[in-house]
């Protein structure tokens, strides 16, 4: 039988919010364990669930009166890159000669 979306989900906000690894996903607290969250966030993306599941509760919150935008900010800087992300290249001096010790 298939996991319930809602224990997918909650496997996936803990992964967010705890910053723990998909194997550390405690499936008895959250309804599936972290492979089936990680599969089951993998094939939402490819359907384009996020967008929709994102409208549903903005617009709850708009028609509650409860949503103000005006003081709204979106960062995600707080939010690990658990593959990795972009590797910098060694940046090169430009200056001439190596610089005097500080020591």
């Amino acid at each position: 039988m298939p996991t319930d979306d809602r224990a997918a989900l909650r496997g996936m906000v803990h992964v967010l919010c705890k910053g723990v690894s998909w194997k550390d996903v405690p499936a008895e607290r959250t309804g599936c364990s972290g492979v089936t969250a990680w599969r089951r966030l993998r094939d939402w993306i490819e359907v384009c669930v996020w967008p929709r599941l994102h409208a549903v509760p903005l617009a709850e919150l708009r028609k509650a009166g409860l949503l103000d935008m005006d003081d709204a900010a979106v960062d995600a800087s707080h939010v690990r890159a658990l593959k990795g992300g972009l590797i910098p290249d060694l940046r090169r001096s430009t200056g001439h000669g190596r610089a005097e010790s500080t020591i």
